[in-house]
């Protein structure tokens, strides 16, 4: 599986694990993760939630430039790079458009909101302040693009989850990469 691969969803939807996961499974792969250029705004940074102000969707979308030219860099320099973040809505379009390298693919995880509350119960970190399980599973359902490979891994391991993600790689392709 060379080129890029963009893995997606909700909050505690598993991407972290399942993104770091397919990278180790991968003989020369990168795992870019977004909230990290989120995290070097130290000065200004302005939050996402809902009704954002213009300032923290400009914050957003520089964001996710930043992870499609880093998954760019790794890519031109042989790795398959791993991108993962919470692109939703329009925003995933706009984002394969901002990754230059091909073959891209796109993985959405979109486990059902039962199983994200027990997620985001189980583990040390939380992900949902201002926004809500329902409102992120309601953006991610009814106002993101089916593009790629969308998979309800509610009753997956991250394990179960990457042996589906490489057997169905195709199905995840993009654009003019589609077979």
């Amino acid at each position: 599986m060379k080129g890029v691969v963009l893995i997606t969803g909700i909050s505690a939807s598993g991407k972290s694990t399942v993104a770091q996961a397919l990278a180790e499974r991968l003989p020369r792969s990168a795992h870019v993760r977004g909230d990290a250029f989120r995290r070097m705004v130290v000065g200004g940074r302005a939050e996402m939630a809902p009704g954002s102000e213009e300032e923290a969707v400009r914050q957003l979308h520089l964001r996710y430039r930043l992870a499609a030219q880093t998954a760019d860099l790794y890519f031109e320099a042989g790795f398959t790079s791993i991108v993962q973040d919470v692109v939703l809505g329009a925003d995933l379009e706009r984002f394969t458009k901002w990754v230059r390298s091909r073959p891209l693919r796109v993985v959405v995880l979109a486990p059902d909101a039962a199983a994200v509350e027990r997620r985001e119960r189980e583990r040390a970190k939380t992900g949902y302040g201002t926004w809500t399980i329902s409102q992120l599973d309601a953006a991610l359902r009814a106002e993101t693009p089916r593009i790629g490979l969308w998979l309800d891994t509610s009753g997956q391991t991250p394990g179960e989850t990457v042996d589906e993600i490489v057997a169905r790689s195709d199905e995840a392709l993009v654009g003019g990469d589609r077979i």
